[in-house]
């Protein structure tokens, strides 16, 4: 089965992956920003379509934040699922 010292690295290993769960600012939010109020910070992934990315300004691939979207006005509807 497993070894003493396999067992501890992955305790070790898990609660580190917890720690940093618990710890992360955007689960820190309990409820949503005031009105005029701002967003926390969030990343997005780049669209895979052309068009999308074209549309949103944005590279052709990695992360992007909500500030990097060329548009004077930007619109987000945050659906409630749970």
């Amino acid at each position: 089965m497993f070894k003493p010292l396999e067992i501890r690295i992955v305790l070790v290993a898990a609660l580190a992956a917890l720690s940093l769960l618990i710890t992360h600012p955007t689960l820190a939010v309990n409820e949503p920003p005031a009105q005029g109020g701002t967003l926390p910070a969030f990343e997005l992934t780049v669209p895979e379509d052309d068009g999308a990315r074209s549309y949103l300004g944005l590279p052709t691939s990695g992360q992007f934040t909500v500030p990097e979207i060329k548009a004077q006005v930007v619109i987000i509807e945050i659906f409630n699922m749970y």
